[in-house]
C-alpha cells in the first residue's frame, strides 16, 4: 500500500510522461516559437514550471538555495543560453515574457532535461514526508498551503502550461499526439 507521499510522488513523475508527449514534432527552433495568439513558447514553459517545482521542492526540503546552478542562473533574464545549457530563472518567472530566440533558451532536449530534473526532485521530497510533514504548511507566494495542496497546485500548473502547448501544436500546424 502506498503512502501519501508516494502517491503525491508518483503523480509528480507521471507529469514528465505527459507533458513529454506534447513535445514530439517541436525542435529547437519551434521550441521558442510563438504565435501572436497565444501566451507562451515550449522553452518557456519547460523552464518556467522547472523553476516553480524546484521552488517548491526546496521548501519542502528546507533549504535556502532552491536551484540547481546546473540548469538555472540569474541574470536579469539575459544569462541564459543554448551554448551554456542553463535557464536564467528570471526569464521564466512569473511575469515574464518568452522571447522568440532560441539562443537565449538551451536546446528543447536540454529544456525537458532540466524539466525532468525538477519532476524527479520534487517527487523526491514529497516522498521523503510522511503524513504529519504533509499536513505542515509552507509558503509560496502569498499563500501558505499544507504541503500537499502545493504537490497537487503543481499538478495542475503543469497541466495548464501542458494546454498552451497543445494550443501551440494546433497553431503551428503539427499533428495531434492522438493520431
Amino acid at each position: 500500500m502506498s503512502t501519501r507521499g508516494e502517491l503525491l510522488a508518483d503523480i509528480t513523475l507521471l507529469n514528465k510522461q505527459l507533458l513529454g508527449r506534447y513535445l514530439v514534432g517541436f525542435n529547437d527552433v519551434t521550441g521558442v516559437r510563438q504565435t501572436p495568439d497565444l501566451p507562451n513558447h515550449v522553452g518557456w514553459c519547460l523552464g518556467h514550471l522547472a523553476l516553480t517545482m524546484h521552488r517548491v521542492a526546496a521548501s519542502i526540503e528546507g533549504t535556502d538555495t532552491p536551484l540547481p546552478a546546473k540548469d538555472f542562473v540569474n541574470g536579469g533574464g539575459f544569462a541564459g543560453s543554448k551554448d551554456k545549457g542553463v535557464i536564467d530563472a528570471d526569464a521564466v518567472a512569473f511575469g515574464s515574457k518568452p522571447e522568440d530566440r532560441h539562443d537565449r533558451y538551451p536546446t528543447l532536449a536540454r529544456s525537458t532535461e532540466i524539466y525532468n530534473n525538477a519532476c524527479d526532485r520534487l517527487a523526491s521530497a514529497v516522498r521523503a514526508c510522511d503524513d504529519a510533514r504533509l499536513e505542515q504548511t509552507v509558503a509560496f507566494g502569498a499563500l501558505q498551503l499544507p504541503i500537499w495542496a502545493l504537490v497537487a497546485r503543481m499538478t495542475f500548473h503543469s497541466g495548464f502550461h501542458t494546454g498552451q502547448i497543445a494550443d501551440l501544436r494546433r497553431a503551428l500546424g503539427f499533428k495531434s499526439i492522438f493520431s
